[in-house]
């Protein structure tokens, strides 16, 4: 969900916003399925909310300001204390809750908090919630798995194309699988330092904690243009062009098509 959306809970439509890759949901949005005159201080004024929010930041939130938090606590649910979410916010540098202005202006939460203000409008409006924020997520898992595997396949055709060409124009005539392995995984890596800046190794030895290799963490973005480049090299490699040729010819692809991926519209429905 990398862009600004909406669902739909019991016939109301609920914004959700996408800042520093995570959603925030509408609490004024959700706040209008409440009947009565209510506001969102109300609700966050209440004890059990404050309390609640304190638990949440110390888990999730290492700057949180828990003097400020203490100082809030103690005066939570008094008649005459008011505490609004940008107080809230800018004293205890809170990151659950956030206000914003413009066209997508107001209170915003993350999921979990938004839940349990959804828990006050009523435990139904809750369970709907939920529901409909699971199933856009579901749905979003399920475009972008099936947009990675279209971007594998394709890379893998473009990869029979690469060894083709190299089988061809750069392996000699009666050597050993090991010897034309050594070919094969030579050219892998001048398209990885062409796109990535390193070899295969050079990423192992500086990722000793992960699973699989350089390209299974590839970016989607990276992937098509490292697709793209497998075409590229096996015509330079027909071309006849030096390795040495090709590397800075590649590299020069590598850096246009992928400024122009993440400037595209179509890199930002990818997301």
């Amino acid at each position: 969900m990398a862009k600004n959306t909406t669902i739909q809970v019991e016939g109301r439509e609920i914004t959700i916003i996408f800042d520093k890759q995570q959603e925030y949901i509408s609490l004024t949005d959700i706040l209008k399925a409440k009947d009565g005159d209510f506001f969102i201080s109300d609700w966050l004024r209440n004890r059990n909310t404050v309390e609640y929010l304190g638990i949440w930041e110390s888990i999730y939130n290492p700057n949180f300001n828990y003097g400020e938090f203490a100082t809030i606590k103690s005066q939570a649910g008094l008649n005459s204390y008011k505490l609004s979410v940008k107080d809230w916010v800018e004293k205890t540098n809170a990151m659950g809750l956030k206000a914003t202005a413009g066209r997508y202006g107001g209170t915003y939460a993350h999921p979990d908090i938004a839940f349990e203000f959804g828990m006050w409008i009523s435990p139904q409006f809750k369970i709907y919630l939920i529901k409909e924020f699971q199933r856009l997520k579901d749905e979003e898992n399920h475009r972008l798995k099936s947009d990675w595997n279209l971007q594998r396949t394709l890379a893998k055709v473009n990869y029979h194309i690469h060894t083709d060409a190299i089988k061809e124009n750069l392996i000699p005539q009666e050597i050993t699988k090991q010897q034309a392995g050594f070919v094969y995984a030579n050219e892998a890596d001048l398209l990885n330092v062409a796109l990535f800046g390193i070899t295969a190794r050079e990423w192992r030895d500086n990722n000793l904690n992960k699973d699989g290799n350089i390209r299974d963490h590839a970016t989607l973005e990276q992937l098509v243009v490292l697709s793209n480049m497998e075409s590229i090299n096996a015509l330079l490699i027909r071309q006849g062009l030096t390795q040495s040729e090709r590397l800075i010819q590649l590299n020069k692809v590598a850096i246009t098509q992928m400024k122009s991926l993440l400037e595209s519209n179509l890199a930002k429905k990818l997301k």
